[in-house]
C-alpha cells in the first residue's frame, strides 16, 4: 500500500494516465490500480453523462467492479458540466481517495480537464452573458459552427487549436470570455502550484497501429448497439443539438437516424473526426515533454510500468 505522501515532496501522490483515444488507457489503468491499491478518477469529459456508454467507450460495469471508478455518470446530457465543476469535483474525489490511504489514478484524454486539476488552474470567473451568448449562437447559425470556429482562430489561435469545431458550446464560451474581458481565452487560465506529487504516465502506440485500434473500436460500437443507445436518448426527449450529443459518434448516429447519412458514412465520419481529435490531444501532452514517462502500449510489460511508479512513490 503506498504512502499518501510522496517521498519526493511530501505532497499526496497522483498518477495521471495520459494518451490518445483507443491507446489502451482503460485496461492498463485498471490493472495498475489493482496492483497498487488504487482508485480511478475519470478525466474524460464525455464520460460524465448518463446514458452515453457505448459511443464514449465508457468502462463497462465489469471493469468498474474491478476497482472503484469516480466521475462517471455524474450528470444528464442536458445538465452540462463545465471545467470549473469538474475541477472542484476532481479535487474532492482525490482528497477522499487519499483519506482512504489509496492511490488515485486520473485517467483520460481530455487534456484541458487534466491540466486544470494537475496545474490547479485559476479559472476566470466570467459569468455567462446570455445576450452575448445568444448573439454568438445566432452568428453560428448563420455561418456554421466551423465558421464561428474560424473566427475564434483569428483572435485566439491557441484556444481554437484545442477546441473541436463541432463543439459549438466551447467555441461560444471562448468568444464570450474574450469579448467580455478583452483578453485571449487561452491566456486567462492562470496556473497555480500543483497540490500533488505527479507521476505523468503517457501511453503511446505507432500511428498505424493506433488508427487500426480506432477503426476496430468504432466497428465494435456499432455492433454493440450505438444506434439504439442514441435512439433511447432521443426518445427520452434530449434535444439533438445538446453539446454532449455533438460528440464523435453521437452526431453521426443522429444523422443516420434522421436519414441524412448511411451507416458507412457515419463510420467514415467517426474515423476521420477521431483521427483529428487524436492530433488535438497531442497538443496537450507532447512526446518531447520531459515530465511525462512515456511507454508503448502493447509492447511494454506492465511490470515495467508498475516498477517505475513504485520507485517514484
Amino acid at each position: 500500500m503506498p504512502s499518501i505522501e510522496s517521498k519526493l515532496s511530501g505532497k499526496p501522490p497522483l498518477v495521471v494516465v495520459l494518451g490518445p483515444t483507443a491507446v489502451g488507457k482503460t485496461e492498463i489503468s485498471i490493472q495498475l490500480a489493482e496492483r497498487l491499491h488504487g482508485e480511478i478518477v475519470s478525466a474524460d469529459s464525455r464520460l460524465f453523462y448518463r446514458g452515453m456508454d457505448i459511443g464514449t467507450a465508457k468502462p463497462t460495469l465489469t471493469e468498474q467492479a474491478r476497482v472503484p471508478h469516480h466521475l462517471l455518470d455524474v450528470t444528464d446530457p442536458d445538465q452540462i458540466w463545465g471545467l470549473a465543476e469538474y475541477q472542484r469535483a476532481a479535487h474532492q474525489v482525490i482528497t477522499a481517495i487519499h483519506a482512504r490511504e489509496r492511490l488515485p489514478f486520473m485517467v483520460g484524454g481530455t487534456g484541458q480537464y487534466v491540466r486544470a486539476v494537475t496545474e490547479d488552474w485559476q479559472i476566470p470567473p466570467v459569468a455567462p452573458d446570455r445576450q452575448l451568448r445568444e448573439a454568438l449562437e445566432r452568428w453560428a447559425a448563420s455561418i456554421g459552427p466551423d465558421g464561428l470556429h474560424t473566427r475564434l482562430a483569428l483572435v485566439d489561435p491557441q484556444a481554437a487549436a484545442q477546441i473541436d469545431y463541432h463543439n459549438l458550446r466551447r467555441t461560444v464560451r471562448a468568444l464570450e470570455v474574450i469579448f467580455t474581458t478583452g483578453k485571449r481565452f487561452s491566456e486567462q487560465r492562470l496556473k497555480g502550484t500543483s497540490p500533488y506529487q505527479l507521476f505523468l504516465l503517457g501511453l503511446t502506440r505507432p500511428r498505424g497501429e493506433l488508427y487500426a485500434c480506432i477503426d476496430a473500436r468504432i466497428e465494435t460500437m456499432f455492433d454493440q448497439g450505438l444506434i439504439g443507445e442514441v435512439q433511447q436518448l432521443l426518445n427520452k426527449g434530449y434535444d439533438p443539438s445538446l453539446p454532449p450529443l455533438s460528440a464523435i459518434g453521437y452526431s453521426e448516429a443522429i444523422a443516420f437516424i434522421q436519414g441524412r447519412i448511411t451507416i458507412e458514412q457515419a463510420k467514415e465520419s467517426m474515423k476521420r473526426r477521431t483521427r483529428l481529435f487524436v492530433r488535438r490531444q497531442a497538443n496537450w501532452f507532447k512526446a518531447e515533454d520531459i515530465h511525462i514517462h512515456w511507454f508503448t502500449a502493447g509492447s511494454t510489460k506492465l511490470d515495467e510500468i508498475e516498477s517505475a511508479i513504485r520507485f517514484w512513490l
